[in-house]
């Protein structure tokens, strides 16, 4: 039956018991096909008669995919709801306590690649379902160590790697082999939309579900019961699709692994990129402090000017990284250099100004929104725009592969565009970050408390008796 999973346990999942068939509209290599050059755009009747999956069943396996991304970036988070709590209850300061996420990170880093290398060889489906049931037997036992034991619970954080690494690195992979072109980048976005939510549910869910228990342990015990669900959810539900059948003509043989070794060397010629983002991410955030740091001597707005100042300057570099592409390949990495170096001297600057203009008792809450917000309105639905506005250009140019060069090249220009928004919005920051620090301080200091809706006004002794005066007078 199509529906069933015939897929062995750790085994290539490339046969479908339906393959395609010859002559089927909407397959390449079919009658009626695109002339050798045009982009091959499956319809419908023929994905599902390569993959073996409906249409529908394809929609479901992608939205149990984003539950499960939504519940690993809850739980990534529900820590840091409670992480005060933690603190007190193994009686552990600020560098014990940001060991936690340190370990999980290092897992997580570590045994990527090797699920990155499970997962292009072996069932993915079965390599999900043991790393997710792995993470949350791990999470569960977290919550049961005791005060003497804060090693313990540095190890199952690590352990919890495990888990996220297999997910993460396979389950886009499932969607890739289930979709192409527009149904991909669409499938993609709702997947990474999880990524905020999941992220603003696990601060708010770790200190609310704290607040209701009375006890942080019962936080670390909700992700755990939602991942038994993920478990039956993927077993059940989820089909293992044949590997890059969607990209490739039918007569073409199944594509094969090869080795490891093969594998790396192939990636290195493509990661010249990522070693740039890397290198400037470092400077640029090392390079944005420091420049910060040493302008707040004699300008209390440092902090949202230099912000500006790197988001303004990176947008020309971005573009002409854009505008070089097709005529030299140096000038271009040359210019992404200097512009992702500036565009990343924001990114700790920002996190400091959020804790500065926030109130401690509701920083994690702010954080939280600031999460939501920055990948809402970034990375969540960018993907998406960037390839629809690159679908509407190509659809008026004559079909080659200069007019779909062209295409991403002109949709990409958007983001320098973005950037200079960005740093004016900064510039605009300059203007009150003065006074929302001051205010701040103020609440801090007990000086300042909450106003009504018609009082704002704070209490100032003078002369032995207390007198209420407008906010804006003692701001100024």
């Amino acid at each position: 039956m199509a529906g069933s999973d015939t897929t062995p346990f750790l085994s290539q999942a490339d046969d479908t018991d339906e393959g395609p068939v010859p002559g089927t509209p909407g397959l390449p290599g079919s009658m009626g096909a695109p002339k050798s050059g045009e982009p091959e755009i499956l319809d419908r009747e023929g994905l599902q008669r390569i993959t073996g999956l409906s249409s529908c069943r394809s929609a479901l396996i992608v939205a149990v995919l984003c539950y499960i991304n939504l519940l690993n970036y809850m739980d990534r988070f529900t820590v840091a709801g409670v992480l005060p709590d933690i603190e007190q209850f193994f009686d552990i300061g600020d560098s014990s306590s940001g060991l936690i996420q340190t370990v999980f990170i290092s897992s997580y880093m570590v045994l990527a690649p090797v699920f990155g290398y499970l997962g292009d060889r072996y069932n993915r489906k079965y390599l999900m379902c043991g790393g997710i049931a792995f993470w949350s037997l791990v999470t569960l036992g977290s919550s049961f160590i005791p005060k003497e034991r804060f090693w313990l619970l540095l190890l199952t954080r690590g352990l919890v790697g495990v888990g996220e690494a297999s997910y993460s690195t396979i389950a886009p992979t499932l969607i890739a082999d289930l979709f192409v072109a527009d149904q991909r980048s669409q499938m993609l976005s709702v997947f990474y939309f999880a990524i905020p939510v999941g992220s603003g549910l696990g601060y708010i869910a770790g200190s609310k579900v704290k607040d209701m228990a009375g006890d942080w342990h019962w936080a670390l015990r909700v992700t755990p019961g939602l991942g038994v669900v993920a478990v039956l959810l993927l077993f059940l539900v989820v089909r293992e699709p044949p590997r890059g059948a969607v990209e490739r003509r039918s007569d073409l043989p199944p594509l094969n692994p090869t080795s490891w070794w093969a594998d790396l060397r192939a990636l290195a010629r493509n990661l010249i990129f990522g070693l740039i983002t890397c290198l400037t991410g470092v400077l640029g955030v090392g390079l944005g402090v420091e420049v910060s740091r040493r302008l707040r001597r004699s300008n209390p707005r440092a902090d949202p000017l230099v912000c500006a100042a790197g988001l303004l300057g990176s947008a020309p570099f971005l573009f002409l990284s854009l505008a070089c592409a097709r005529g030299s390949i140096v000038a271009t990495y040359i210019f992404i250099f200097i512009g992702e170096t500036l565009l990343s001297m924001n990114w700790a600057i920002v996190a400091d100004i959020l804790l500065y203009v926030v109130i401690p008792t509701r920083r994690s809450t702010a954080e939280a929104f600031q999460i939501v917000l920055s990948h809402l309105l970034g990375d969540a639905g960018s993907p998406y725009l960037i390839g629809v506005i690159s679908d509407r250009l190509r659809r008026s140019w004559p079909p080659s592969f200069l007019s779909e060069f062209r295409a991403l090249q002109f949709s990409l220009m958007l983001c320098a565009f973005v950037g200079a928004l960005g740093g004016a919005a900064f510039l605009g920051t300059a203007i009150f970050i003065e006074g929302d620090r001051r205010q701040a301080q103020l609440h801090v200091q007990g000086v300042l408390h909450e106003a009504g809706p018609t009082d704002d006004r704070i209490v100032v002794p003078q002369r032995g008796r207390s007198t209420r005066v407008p906010v804006s007078s003692v701001l100024i």
